[in-house]
């Protein structure tokens, strides 16, 4: 896959990014380069090769998968000019 100049403006419209011609030429082959480069690490034989989640072998912290309300509820309304059973009473705003 190689990228052409229309291609470059292109992404610039629509990430809304103001190119000059000139970077846009170097935009060219940087972009080319970037995908070379992507091309070659799909030639690595990964087969048999287990993901990591970091270079030093090391075991993830894990917490228990727990369904809580966080008991917080009294602290977080404890400042609220007007609340009613930890919900915030707001004055209506829709006639």
């Amino acid at each position: 896959m190689s990228v052409d100049l229309a291609t470059v403006k292109r992404v610039a419209h629509l990430a809304r990014i103001a190119v000059s011609e000139e970077e846009a030429n170097r935009m060219v082959d940087e972009l080319n380069g970037i995908l070379g480069f992507v091309e070659q690490l799909s030639e690595v034989n990964v087969e048999g090769i287990e993901p990591m989640t970091s270079v030093t072998p090391m075991a993830m912290k894990k917490r228990k998968d727990e369904v809580t309300d966080g008991s917080k509820a009294e602290d977080i309304v404890a400042n609220a000019p007007v609340s009613d059973h930890n919900f915030f009473l707001v004055p209506k705003v829709v006639e």
